[in-house]
């Protein structure tokens, strides 16, 4: 009887021990109570000991105990801040992975890139995702930002976590443009050398904030050192602390926004408006749709870099070569275009820090106490013009939009760029077959006649090949304009292809030649 006294009593005291460290693990709910979270039941006890939760543990400090139920509306928010946390936390650790194996050295930058992606297990597939989540970040940033805008969330009470909101906005694409170096290849080095080179241009302090950021007059070890510490470090400690800050406004202090129509009472009935505000405490409701969300999201990002995205890598850094068609990272295309249209410290300085201003001060500029489209006419019109002219500058900001190629240099560019893979170089290696194909002179049926299924890819080469060269003739461009592709057995699994275009100079009634010649792998595909 007593040894089984002391069994209960160490049964029990086993129990409580468990249920102590359970307690201890999800800072403050015991089995029992996980049970019914997890079963989605009602708290067992009052007070709600799952409020307990957000007081004691530091990740759910930031986080509401409850949200009102018409702010948790799909079509309200969109879960766009959600999502810019998601990728957020993609990005720390996918780049804690990636930095295990980069070296942050002119000499070892690329060639560590090549190693992650051809020797190390899931190493190309790490990368992709952290490219892919990086831009997917800066993306939903500026989505949940003109949300906020449009649905009038920035007013009131509200100012400082929209201000917030921008300065992480700008946080984000820096975290992005620094990243953009590290890879080390022609792509990233010029990409860079433009957004830095604007630095220069500042009316006060601009040559030493370009030293600062490149540590030398041109970029070199000191400007991707710089680089790598701003990209891994500094902004992501500053974007965790704008981050706290921002959740911690919005979630505990504030709260999400309601849609305009039940805080305004516009056309919605009482038991509407009380319906929309009713409480869901965050565990175990909106705890799990997270969950779900971020499940969702993780699926759609490996996905999406397994089958359809491939993070670029151009040739590696030459400083003394300038590719045609150098750009910025497309989210400052707009900034870029901006410099087309005049002075480089007005339109790359000057304006756009009036611009970043302007933003911040939107909720005291904006007077009106309303929320609704209806009620918002200027603003709702001035923040759809806002997005359509940076989409206009963001098209100007590309090689396509005033800037004069040489049409020769144009048609070869087009279909066989300096960095990139372009349509000559997708072309599979079995359809390049050695012989001589002159656009005025090789019928298209003509082509590969030793295949016995054709050759597509090569033949839509040849054939935008010879429609280009047949414009610029056409066009005056290139009078008596003729092209010319070459394919020969160069090497043992190499093939070189010479792309050539031959035509009359007006000025001497001579000919002239602009030919560029392409060496291409059998397994240059990864095959």
């Amino acid at each position: 009887m007593l040894k089984s006294l002391n069994l209960h009593e160490f049964g029990k005291k086993a129990i409580q021990a468990v249920d102590n460290r359970v307690r201890i693990i999800t800072a403050g709910l015991g089995i029992d109570e996980l049970q019914r979270v997890l079963r989605g039941d009602p708290p067992k006890e009052r007070p709600n000991p799952r409020y307990k939760v957000h007081t004691t543990s530091f990740l759910f400090h930031i986080r509401p105990r409850y949200y009102q139920k018409g702010s948790t509306l799909l079509s309200h928010t969109f879960r766009l801040g959600f999502f810019v946390t998601f990728f957020f936390f993609v990005e720390l650790v996918t780049g804690i992975i990636l930095m295990i194996y980069y070296v942050p050295t002119p000499a070892g930058a690329y060639e560590s890139i090549l190693n992650l992606m051809s020797s190390i297990p899931f190493g190309k597939l790490m990368r992709d995702i952290h490219r892919l989540g990086a831009e997917a970040m800066v993306i939903f940033t500026v989505l949940h930002m003109f949300r906020t805008y449009m649905t009038g969330s920035y007013k009131k009470e509200r100012s400082f976590t929209w201000f917030t909101g921008v300065i992480l906005l700008g946080i984000t694409l820096f975290i992005s443009f620094f990243g953009y170096l590290l890879p080390w290849d022609q792509l990233a080095y010029w990409a860079v050398t433009i957004g830095t080179s604007m630095a220069e241009a500042a009316p006060i302090g601009g040559n030493e904030a370009n030293l600062l950021l490149r540590g030398a007059p041109d970029i070199g070890a000191g400007g991707l050192l710089r680089a790598y510490l701003l990209h891994v470090v500094l902004l992501p400690l500053a974007a965790v602390l704008v981050i706290s800050i921002h959740y911690y406004k919005v979630a505990r202090e504030h709260g999400i926004s309601l849609p305009a129509r039940f805080e305004e009472g516009n056309d919605v009935s009482p038991e509407e408006k009380k319906d929309a505000k009713q409480r869901i405490d965050y565990i175990p409701d909106l705890l799990t749709h997270e969950v779900f969300l971020t499940f969702v999201g993780l699926f759609v990002i490996i996905f999406a870099a397994v089958f359809f995205y491939n993070a670029p890598l151009e040739n590696i850094a030459n400083p003394q070569q300038t590719p045609l068609d150098t750009k910025a990272p497309w989210y400052f295309w707009w900034l870029q275009g901006m410099l087309k249209l005049g002075d480089k410290s007005l339109m790359g300085i000057v304006i756009p820090t009036i611009i970043v201003l302007l933003f911040i001060a939107v909720p005291y500029i904006d007077r009106n106490p309303n929320r609704s489209f209806t009620k918002r006419p200027i603003a709702v019109a001035l923040g759809i013009l806002t997005v359509t002219i940076l989409i206009a500058l963001s098209y100007m900001g590309t090689p396509l939009y005033a800037i004069e190629t040489p049409a020769a240099a144009r048609i070869l560019q087009d279909l066989a760029p300096e960095e990139g893979v372009g349509q000559l170089r997708a072309v599979p290696y079995e359809q390049l077959q050695p012989g001589i194909y002159e656009t005025n002179l090789t019928p298209t049926e003509d082509v590969c006649p030793d295949i016995p299924y054709g050759c597509p890819e090569f033949t839509a080469v040849f054939e935008e090949f010879t429609i280009r060269v047949d414009a610029a003739e056409e066009s005056g461009k290139l009078p008596n304009a003729e092209g010319i592709l070459v394919i020969q057995e160069w090497q043992v699994d190499l093939k070189k292809v010479t792309m050539r275009i031959i035509w009359t100079d007006p000025e001497s009634d001579g000919s002239k030649t602009f030919e560029h010649n392409y060496y291409l792998h059998k397994d240059r595909h990864g095959e």
